[in-house]
């Protein structure tokens, strides 16, 4: 019985066909009859089956899971990056301001909370404006431990199949940009609730030093940084205080105040705040350009699928009926509804009847020995799944993994799906080894399989 999977969003749609084609380009072409049987009779525009296409592949072969490994390595290695950011941030604040026995040199203390941060948000702005960098050297650690954490062979593509997919519409630098600038606003919160709990725990005075510059200089730069906190509430020292604090430790509250929130008020609107704009406005172009992302059909890998599944009397609009649809036989029936009953078998040996009494409700799909005649059943099978489907194999052929394959593919079309292994004719005694090899290869596949003719099941739907 086939399951329906979970509904991907468009990202990962595109996500997976993207890797189906790295995988293709890479190994070699797929066994793809299956999936573009799947993605013809679905119909639709050449994307629509290319995608259809490869999401079938990425489901039997284990890609689709590999993306969800990989998104759990993704989710485990952002975690990581907060914590370092935490951790980071804190550590920073402690060492800057000591532990209150020394003053503490606010312009010190403040290139060392911000120094980092505007140099690499000024790398970023370079890199995204005038390079087209899409992240970093933060972006590709992230990358790194992505792939490592999920651990699955199927997931080597998948890291380079999204960058494919994101350079559609440069969505790279807005996805990894959100990612950084979410990393520093948290270092720099971090860095701040650290500076705050030993402003409330400890008492800290303030000084400014300076061999070659006069104290004029800081008092035009404390006062310009100074500009923005001040609108939204901040303190700043005076003139007076400032022209101080350069020459001694001044023992008023009200100046350590007024130096304290000058300092929360610069760290707080020059580094955390422009991070948090940055990473919200990253993240709408982010969520912008993942809903306009589409196939890009352009793709070398892609053109070549349009014969397959899109052929070109069906893209020039001819409507005559597809031959391999005709009945498989004179007196085999036509599945047409979805509720119905089909007897098939593969490869019988041409001494043995075939095919036996059936009632009415039963279809006959006859003896498939062909490549022809199996891909003319799986047509008229996935196009009009039936209810039940029985699949007679003689067991003293060697269940190969050709036909468990074919077995697999067509208990796929159908809701509910039985294996009838054939009694042996009279006389001849059925290999035991050969036997147990059926019944390990059926189990394997999950189809179950009886020895005696199935026509109630077929009829009724129960023994």
């Amino acid at each position: 019985m086939t399951s329906t999977p979970t509904p991907l969003s468009i990202l990962d749609r595109l996500w997976l066909t993207e890797a189906v084609r790295l995988r293709e380009e890479h190994t070699g072409p797929l066994d793809d009859s299956e999936a573009n049987r799947h993605a013809n009779v679905a119909g639709g525009p050449l994307a629509e089956r290319i995608e259809r296409r490869a999401l079938f592949l990425a489901e039997r072969d284990g890609q689709r899971r590999a993306l969800g490994h990989w998104r759990q390595g993704a989710w485990l290695a952002l975690l990581a990056l907060m914590l370092v950011a935490i951790l980071a941030g804190s550590g920073i604040a402690w060492s800057s301001l000591g532990d209150g026995t020394r003053p503490v040199n606010v312009f010190v203390t403040l290139g060392s909370l911000l120094g980092l941060h505007l140099v690499t948000l000024i790398g970023w702005l370079l890199g995204s404006v005038v390079i087209g960098d899409s992240g970093g050297a933060l972006g590709r650690i992230w990358l790194w431990l992505s792939g490592k954490a999920a651990r699955d062979t199927q997931a080597v593509q998948l890291a380079p199949a999204l960058m494919h997919v994101l350079q559609q519409r440069r969505l790279t630098r807005w996805g990894l940009g959100t990612l950084v600038h979410t990393f520093w606003a948290l270092l720099l919160l971090s860095g701040l609730a650290t500076v705050l709990l030993q402003f409330s725990a400890r008492r800290y005075g303030f000084v400014w030093e300076t061999t070659l510059l006069d104290s004029g200089t800081f008092v035009s730069l404390t006062q310009a940084l100074g500009w923005l906190p001040a609108m939204v509430g901040f303190p700043v020292p005076d003139i007076d205080s400032i022209r101080a604090s350069g020459t001694n430790m001044l023992a008023d509250e009200g100046v350590r105040q007024a130096w304290a929130g000058w300092l929360i008020g610069v760290v707080l609107l020059y580094g955390a705040a422009p991070r948090l704009l940055l990473a919200l406005f990253c993240f709408w172009r982010w969520t912008r350009g993942v809903s306009r992302l589409n196939l890009d059909l352009e793709q070398p890998g892609y053109r070549l699928l349009r014969e397959r599944l899109q052929p070109s009397s069906e893209r020039l609009g001819i409507s005559d009926a597809d031959p391999g649809l005709a009945p498989l036989s004179s007196t085999s029936a036509t599945v047409s509804t979805g509720n119905g009953a089909v007897l098939v078998a593969i490869e019988l040996d041409s001494s043995r009847p075939w095919p036996p009494k059936l009632p009415e409700a039963i279809a006959d799909a006859g003896v498939l020995d062909t490549r022809e005649e199996r891909r003319r059943l799986l047509d008229q099978l996935v196009r009009f799944p039936p209810a039940r489907l029985a699949i007679a194999c003689d067991p003293q052929r060697s269940p190969d993994r050709g036909t468990l394959a074919l077995i697999a593919e067509l208990a796929r079309t159908a809701a509910s799906s039985r294996v009838w292994l054939l009694p042996a004719a009279p006389g001849i005694a059925i290999d035991s080894d050969r036997l147990n090899d059926w019944h390990q290869g059926l189990e394997r596949l999950a189809i179950p399989y009886r020895d005696s003719a199935p026509m109630t099941w077929l009829e009724t739907g129960h023994d």
